[in-house]
């Protein structure tokens, strides 16, 4: 078994940690897969109210690991080369983007390519003030990949969205604040605590809700007013069902703070 991709749950906070330091969490077929395996596993874990995706060392993740990429293209190997589009990036982005519960982007350093496009899948960007982006797509003469065509226009507009994947440069962390890229940007000193923090938080709150909210706004993405109310009320139906709910306008009317159990 790989430990390129580790995975640990604590207070049904779901860490996981790409484990390639020495090649900067880049991104080779062994790790795709059990990427895309470890995110769809915690996206269907019940324990799990919470999502961190993070590195180890110096990167978040470069993206493509372009050793085993030119070896691919070397060997014109071309179902193994563009086959893992859709058998592994865009499951990864999908399960990101969907699961029914809050996905952190822990950006501990620079995030590159597909590992852009997968801290844009999350809900919060969290970067240490040491990191950046670069969506290097164009500058290896590709197009993009793992969802970024969907996620970049929405978080910064269409014409820097395009500006920005024409012209890849690395995007330091205040830049990427100013932007709308990062959520939030910490000193390297307070990242861990900062992200902790901001974990802890969202897994003591009302998971169902949350999954409910993120998948709304999804949905209303690509559907018209009409059929986003009718999502809405469908997804108003079952947070109403829920037991959070219903605990917490007793607390409300009881005027106490509620305690959220996720279900």
């Amino acid at each position: 078994m790989s430990d390129s991709v580790t995975y640990a749950v604590a207070e049904g906070v779901a860490t996981i940690t790409l484990n390639r330091p020495d090649a900067m969490n880049s991104l080779d077929i062994a790790t795709k897969v059990l990427l895309r395996d470890t995110v769809q596993a915690a996206a269907e874990d019940d324990a799990v109210r919470v999502v961190v995706l993070t590195g180890t060392g110096r990167a978040f993740c470069v993206g493509q690991d372009l050793k085993e990429h030119i070896g691919l293209l070397d060997a014109n190997d071309t179902a193994a080369l563009w086959s893992t589009v859709p058998d592994h990036y865009a499951p990864i982005a999908l399960a990101l983007a969907e699961m029914p519960k809050p996905v952190i982007a822990a950006v501990n350093g620079v995030a590159a390519g597909a590992g852009a496009s997968m801290a844009f899948a999350c809900d919060f960007r969290v970067v240490a003030d040491t990191a950046g982006f670069n969506l290097a797509f164009t500058g290896i003469a590709l197009s993009c990949d793992t969802g970024i065509s969907w996620t970049l226009p929405r978080l910064i507009g269409h014409a820097k969205a395009l500006e920005m994947l024409y012209f890849p440069r690395t995007i330091p962390a205040a830049e990427a604040l100013d932007l709308g890229l990062a959520t939030s940007v910490v000193p390297v000193a307070d990242f861990e605590s900062a992200v902790a923090d901001l974990a802890g938080k969202l897994a003591a709150g009302p998971t169902v809700a949350y999954g409910a909210v993120r998948q709304s706004l999804g949905y209303s993405a690509t559907h018209t007013l009409a059929e986003s109310l009718a999502f809405e009320a469908g997804k108003m139906q079952l947070t109403g069902d829920t037991d959070d709910h219903r605990n917490a306008v007793a607390s409300f009317v009881a005027k106490q703070k509620p305690t959220f159990e996720g279900r």
